[in-house]
């Protein structure tokens, strides 16, 4: 996954989420034509139009542009959630985060 560009990325998000290129270019305002030329790498979108296709997407912007040591896609909600964490006092977060562990640990387990 580490060596996809933008439009493999976007293509992915897309197809996984049920969505047609013409619903992208409605949610996002983008010609769905030039939606399918950044998937097929013929044209790269403006950092303002990727931001769009990211939000239409609902993932974030670094998720399609790659950035980060894995560049893992986290939805929006995800990261507007971890963010809330990382806000709260300091005793509140490490409860949260031990129980979320300890959760994660036990979803594992049960898949094995």
């Amino acid at each position: 996954m580490d060596n996809m560009d933008f439009g493999q990325r976007m293509m992915i998000a897309r197809k996984e989420r049920k969505l047609s290129q013409a619903e992208i270019g409605e949610r996002s305002g983008i010609n769905p034509d030039i939606v399918g030329k950044y998937e097929r790498g013929e044209n790269v979108p403006s950092i303002g139009k990727a931001k769009m296709i990211a939000e239409a997407l609902d993932v974030s912007l670094d998720y399609l542009v790659g950035i980060g040591k894995e560049a893992q896609e986290i939805d929006n909600k995800t990261l507007s959630r971890l963010i809330d964490i990382g806000n709260l006092e300091s005793v509140d977060k490490s409860n949260i985060l031990y129980t979320l562990d300890a959760l994660i640990k036990a979803a594992k387990l049960k898949s094995l």
